[in-house]
């Protein structure tokens, strides 16, 4: 169960699982979610046998949320308050995961709607993490991150790769709108987002892996 005013696990979220289930995870590897909401990735990570988890989120309730739930199944999971990864900069990583809010947006950026709106080209946070998580991660270490075709797969690609990572798209899925975009589909398509009529956005997964 999560509580109201913390994101909960999504078709965004079930991908991204799935990425992490293909990665190599051992007792030695560092991971960390950043933007954790349920934790529901944190968790995944830990029960994959992660040596060590770290989840971040600015949001008070989405940390006492995921500081709960590890506890309750008896996981070790370091739980910090932070925005992104500015609280973690003098660490490194193995495995850094994100799912950032991404949904293109006219909206303001305030109240619950901070889970999902990421300004008008919904890369309000996605920048920062191609700038941002590039040196934390150790050599061989990898960032995977999901967000919606709508705002820009080859700008997320091309982004880390100037950062130095090899980037691609590792995973897709396609699925309906749900109500925030179902609300916004007008404005979507007067932008050229989407075509007229259209009812369903791709999910994807970015893999991007330091091979230095």
């Amino acid at each position: 169960m999560t509580p109201p005013g913390v994101y909960a696990p999504q078709h965004d979220t079930w991908l991204l699982t799935e990425a992490l289930d293909r990665e190599n995870i051992t007792e030695g590897t560092v991971v960390l979610d950043i933007g954790t909401g349920s934790g529901a990735l944190a968790i995944a990570a830990a029960r994959s046998g992660a040596g060590q988890v770290t989840a971040v989120d600015i949001s008070p309730l989405a940390v006492a949320t995921v500081w709960l739930r590890s506890r309750l199944e008896g996981l070790r999971i370091h739980v910090m308050r932070g925005d992104l990864l500015t609280s973690v900069a003098d660490r490194r990583f193995d495995l850094i995961v994100a799912n950032p809010p991404y949904v293109p947006s006219p909206a303001a950026r305030r109240g619950r709607a901070v889970a999902w709106n990421a300004g008008v080209d919904g890369r309000a946070l996605l920048d920062q993490i191609c700038r941002d998580a590039p040196p934390l991660l150790r050599p061989g270490g990898a960032l995977l991150l999901v967000h919606s075709a709508l705002c820009g797969v080859e700008k997320t690609v091309e982004r880390l790769g100037r950062a130095g990572l090899r980037a691609a798209v590792t995973g897709r899925r396609l699925i309906p709108f749900g109500p925030v975009l179902r609300e916004q589909a007008a404005w979507l398509e007067a932008r050229g987002l989407i075509e007229p009529g259209g009812e369903k956005e791709e999910l994807v997964v970015i893999r991007a892996e330091r091979a230095w």
